[in-house]
Parts: C-alpha cells; structure tokens; sequence
C-alpha cells in the first residue's frame, strides 16, 4: 500500500514539473502575432480567392500588417473596407472596385477556321493554329476561364460565348488568367456599358469572320455627349472618368456591340 502511494506521489509530483516547465517553454518559445492581423482579416471579402496572389484572406492579411503587399492587389474587398484597413494600418487605399466583363460576344456568330475534335479546354484548344475562331481574339467558348472558377460566376451561354454572373463573382481574377485570349477584362464598378469586342483589325476584315464584332465606325464617339469614347486602333476605347452611362453609343452602334450593364442613367 505505501509503495503504491510514493509512487502515486511521484507521478503527481512529476506532473507537477512537467506542466510547469511546459508553460515556461510556451511562453518563452512563443511566436508573437499581430493583434491587427485578426481585424484585418475580417474586413476583407473571405473569398479566399488567391487573386491577390497569396494563399487566402488570412495570409494576405498577414502580409499587409508586415508591409508585404498593397491593399489594392485584393480584387473583392469592397472600398469602404479597403478604408477601414487602410486606417488600421496607416497605409494608402488607392484602389478602385471593378468589376469583371467578357470582351467578345461572337461565339456562335463568329466563323470557325476548323471544326476541333481534340481536348475539351481553350488553353489546348489554341495550341493548334490559335484556336478554332477565324478571328485571332475570338472567345472559343471551352470553358477554361469556367473551369477556372470557384464561384460559378462564369459560363458560356448558348450562343457559345463566355459571360460573367454578376451577382456570383468576387473579382478575383482567376478567369482572366484562364483565358488565353485575354478576353476577361477588370472594368470600374460603375460602369454601366462596355465594349463586348477586342478585335483590331479594319471594319472589313472583322466583318469577313464576325457579325457582333466592333468596326471601329466610330459613331459611338461622335454620339457621346461627353468625349468618353475613342476610335484606337480600329477598336472603340471607352474613357470611364467621362463615361456617365447614358447608354447613347449602345443605341446607336450599328453591330451592337457595345453592351449595357443593368440600367442605363437617362438623366445623365
């Protein structure tokens, strides 16, 4: 009976030692964080996307209280946010909320230079002669950029080009890396019209392989009553610090290509 109560006194009295040493160690051997990591995390969007080129919210927050990134590398944080972490950490907001189009509706009313039998995706789809569309810059419509999605906030819809779901996308960017034609393009949040259209070439020559593609006519900018609109490069360029989304140059553009987004400002 007494060997069996030293020993339980021994073990005690080790257990004793153990938690005490464990609890110097902790504290001496712990890494200390920073309390504002936490609060900045919870202000940005949790998308969790990896636009910003880190591995998720928290890790971007990380890297913002060091001074390892800026805040407008993250594409889906609203703007107000954006200020509260700005004045968290006493850095400069100088990003402005965007929102993601599909510059290219041919699709379907594009030519096809070959009818593709190979592998499902855009990407392998242009490793053979740039891809099927007998316009160089034409949407393919394989779905990389939605393969490339985690929010189901982009699909090719049945006319055979990509478009983007508003109300499902974050902004992260993923799909504009996707496409191999660049045809994903960040364009301000308050734009209400934009160029569905990034093909270059002469009026002719994009009416020979397009029905829907820009022929750089240039009636758009003559129609703007506020000079938002340019003809470069045979391509209509909208300037979006002029553009007041009264919808004149949709109305009139004669191949409809320039594409409204929810309602236009009639008042503007």
């Amino acid at each position: 009976m007494t060997v069996i109560l030293y020993s339980a006194l021994i073990l005690l009295g080790l257990a004793f030692v153990f938690a005490a040493l464990l609890a110097y160690c902790g504290n001496k051997l712990a890494v200390k964080t920073d309390e504002r990591v936490e609060e900045v995390t919870s202000l940005l969007s949790g998308a969790n996307c990896g636009g910003c080129g880190f591995a998720g919210c928290a890790a971007f927050a990380k890297a913002l209280a060091e001074g390892k990134a800026s805040i407008s590398d993250c594409p889906s944080t609203s703007v107000a946010n954006k200020d509260k972490i700005a004045e968290l950490l006493g850095l400069t907001n100088d990003g402005e909320e965007t929102r993601i189009v599909v510059a290219c509706k041919g699709g379907n009313r594009c030519k096809d230079k070959y009818d593709y039998q190979g592998y499902g995706d855009c990407a392998s789809m242009n490793l053979l002669s740039g891809g099927r569309k007998a316009c160089d810059v034409g949407c393919m419509g394989m779905g990389s950029c939605v393969d490339a999605c985690n929010n189901a906030a982009i699909t090719v819809n049945k006319d055979g080009y990509a478009e983007i779901i508003d109300k499902n996308c974050v902004k992260c960017g993923l799909c504009i890396k996707a496409c191999p034609k660049n045809l994903c393009k960040r364009i301000p949040a308050k734009a209400k019209v934009y160029v569905a259209c990034s093909n270059c070439e002469k009026g002719v020559a994009v009416k020979n392989v397009c029905t829907v593609g820009c022929i750089g006519c240039g009636l758009c900018a003559r129609v703007c009553p506020n000079g938002a609109i340019e003809i470069r490069d045979n391509l209509a360029v909208i300037d979006y610090s002029k553009c007041t989304g009264c919808g004149e140059c949709a109305a009139k553009c004669p191949v409809k290509v320039i594409e409204i987004i929810g309602e236009v400002d009639t008042r503007a």
